[in-house]
């Protein structure tokens, strides 16, 4: 890591009910990887001063890896405080041993713990927390679906994370209106690229539900044209 500006990428993975990992493949450098599992919940995952293309990482998140907010922090005649008197305090957070902190935020920067000599210190940059992704203006997403891409320049492939209520590739397709729908009550519990014997029971049961009236139907109909 040096002193350029941070370069920030952004994916989005769905994790299925009753599933505890997930699996992100990413072809481009990376010195620093946060998760955020809701909104401004942020998990420092990983830090590392060197990039290795080829390495594989599993990484376990613990409550401990979570960044706290200064509200949380800090009392509030200096978390309410201007910026350039409050953030003289930022170093203490992480020299307090009671906090464990990796790292946290404010309303502009992410920062981070780490080990300076015997000293812990820490490394705040900033952070746009209200970032509008739609890909550079070109995104495909329906009802207001967040498009993510894999790199600024010469993107190879983009999502869309659709807002609730909706779903699809597109975020196309809405759960509002219908009383029920198969698609709404099975589609997180469908783990993808997962054989069918090890998807979850409900899914299995509604597979043979749907086979069987498929038969019957056939059978009901052959029936009524003899």
């Amino acid at each position: 890591m040096n002193n350029d500006k941070p370069l920030r990428l952004t994916t989005s993975q769905t994790i299925p009910i009753k599933q505890k990992f997930v699996t992100i493949l990413w072809s481009k450098p990376f010195h620093i990887v946060f998760i955020e599992l809701l909104e401004k919940n942020y998990y420092l995952t990983l830090v590392q001063n060197i990039y290795n293309r080829s390495k594989t990482i599993n990484q376990m998140i613990k409550p401990s890896d979570r960044c706290k907010h200064i509200n949380e922090i800090f009392n509030d005649s200096i978390a309410e405080s201007n910026l350039t008197r409050r953030i003289k305090y930022y170093h203490l957070p992480c020299q307090m041993p009671s906090l464990n902190l990796s790292c946290f935020y404010d309303d502009i920067h992410l920062c981070l713990c780490y080990n300076h000599y015997k000293q812990r210190l820490a490394n705040c940059f900033e952070f746009d927390h209200n970032m509008t992704f739609n890909c550079f203006g070109r995104s495909l997403c329906q009802n207001g679906g967040d498009c993510f891409q894999d790199a600024l320049d010469c993107p190879t492939r983009s999502i869309c994370v659709c807002p609730s209520c909706y779903f699809g590739t597109q975020c196309q397709f809405s759960t509002s209106g219908f009383g029920l729908s198969l698609d709404a009550i099975l589609g997180y519990h469908i783990v993808p690229n997962v054989n069918i014997k090890y998807q979850p029971v409900i899914v299995i049961l509604s597979l043979i539900l749907s086979i069987l009236f498929i038969i019957a139907g056939f059978v009901n109909g052959i029936l009524a044209i003899i």
